[in-house]
């Protein structure tokens, strides 16, 4: 298939669902590393170098999927991987309501890159 008809083909809902969870995924993230600097001394560098990753890969793979980047399968196994550490990192403050909403929007985003990394793009 060729670039141009690439572009021409409908995108499938799928693809649309995966994209839309890597955006709310990154919105979350940049939302959630905000807090954390407003928490000083309480917010690990290991749990913000996650946040960071994750943030870039989502918008990234987001990106990538809706210019039909002959990448874009690629990008979401890598950003599924960025996705899972980062809820893991989130998981570290079980007492915080934004990091469990921050892991919850990675397991989503996650779960949906997996899939699309699974299929043809």
């Amino acid at each position: 298939m060729t670039q141009q008809s690439a572009a021409a083909t409908p995108m499938s809902k799928e693809m649309q669902d995966c994209i839309q969870a890597c955006m709310s995924c990154h919105g979350v993230c940049e939302e959630t590393m905000s807090s954390c600097l407003q928490m000083g001394g309480q917010a690990q560098m290991p749990i913000m170098r996650a946040l960071m990753d994750c943030s870039e890969m989502t918008r990234m793979c987001a990106d990538m999927m809706m210019r039909r980047s002959p990448l874009a399968g690629e990008m979401c196994a890598t950003c599924a991987r960025a996705c899972d550490l980062c809820a893991e990192a989130c998981m570290s403050m079980p007492d915080d309501e934004q990091m469990m909403r921050c892991a919850e929007a990675c397991r989503r985003c996650a779960e949906s890159c997996h899939a699309m990394a699974g299929a043809t793009m």
